[in-house]
């Protein structure tokens, strides 16, 4: 049987022991993986590798020993509760030995747990698990996480007072980066808040995000929009550094800016421009853009992505001798003194 992606999140989270088997498959090895160890973690609970109750093999061992995983599955366990064998890095070719499995599963069997790539729809694994009445088959998808997804991982970590503010940051930073940075990313949240019975602020959160460049490039851009030019030098070392050029800069700049100016030019004001723009921006972020844009007014912000065009035909001009980076970190400074002038 095929589950939906909502279906899935709930037998993820409390799996059916009675049932004989999931199959979880997608593009994204790290997404399955994570799925994978919820699942067997909420179906065999704790110590279930000390007490031989999951049983771990390679799909390619198949090739060799088809009836491995069927001796596996029928095999009796020394200690009580629920048992399973894994199979990991399935594909078509490991399918016949599987399929015999699933067939021969009877109540009490270990449980059969594959994981596999992406799959077609007419892949014979695929289809083994989709036709079978007490065998489920989910793919796993690269979408954004759910709020609920958001909210299980956190409570798995011991982190239950989020306020609402501190919620859209985190979802912001789950869609920013994949699932094993955002778990690794909740791990060390979770050591950095142990002992503290605080609700969780954004100043708790930036303290374990992970730095990327683009977030370097987001702290040059909002130094240069709230007119603090002295800061504007030490981050662009930051950012060469890095390997970041001018012309990524420059993009960056025009972005930041043209956004600025959707939400000052906005009919009804800077407030219900910045409720206009998709993707919709949420807590901090949207807070300092807010204040930026009104800061600036739709006149100065004109003017700003003049200086940012200028800049951007510069650089790209056969004839500019100028280092590149020090044409860009100029036009930055210009950009900071005019946000300073009223």
């Amino acid at each position: 049987m095929k589950l939906s992606p909502r279906e899935a999140d709930g037998y993820f989270a409390k799996p059916d022991p009675g049932k004989t088997g999931i199959l979880i498959y997608g593009a994204d090895a790290m997404r399955v993986s994570l799925k994978r160890q919820q699942v067997l973690a909420a179906l065999l609970g704790p110590g279930a590798e000390e007490e031989m109750r999951l049983n771990r093999m390679p799909a390619s061992d198949l090739r060799k020993d088809p009836a491995q995983v069927l001796d596996a599955v029928k095999a009796v366990g020394f200690f009580p509760g629920v048992r399973a064998v894994f199979v990991e890095g399935a594909n078509d070719t490991a399918a016949p030995a599987i399929a015999a499995a699933l067939e021969e599963w009877q109540p009490g069997d270990a449980q059969i747990v594959v994981t596999a790539g992406q799959l077609k729809a007419t892949s014979k694994l695929r289809k083994a698990f989709e036709s079978h009445k007490n065998a489920y088959a989910v793919g796993i998808y690269d979408d954004p996480p759910s709020r609920a997804e958001i909210e299980r991982i956190l409570s798995e970590a011991g982190i239950r007072d989020v306020p609402g503010d501190s919620m859209s940051a985190l979802t912001d930073i789950a869609n920013d980066t994949g699932p094993g940075d955002f778990s690794r990313m909740i791990e060390k949240l979770a050591l950095y808040k142990h002992g503290d019975s605080s609700s969780l602020s954004l100043d708790d959160i930036s303290a374990v995000a992970p730095q990327s460049t683009e977030a370097a490039l987001d702290d040059v851009l909002n130094v240069v929009a709230e007119a603090r030019s002295a800061e504007i030098g030490p981050l662009i070392r930051r950012l060469q550094a890095q390997g970041t050029n001018a012309v990524t800069l420059c993009i960056g700049a025009t972005r930041h800016f043209r956004t600025l100016y959707t939400i000052a030019a906005a009919p009804g004001g800077p407030a219900q421009g910045i409720g206009q723009l998709r993707p919709p921006l949420y807590g901090k972020r949207r807070d300092r853009m807010l204040r930026q844009a009104q800061n600036w007014g739709a006149n100065r912000l004109e003017t700003a992505l003049t200086i940012i065009t200028d800049t951007d035909l510069a650089l790209r001009s056969a004839g500019q001798t100028a280092p590149a980076l020090a044409l860009m970190e100029r036009a930055l400074i210009r950009l900071a003194m005019l946000g300073r002038a009223r």
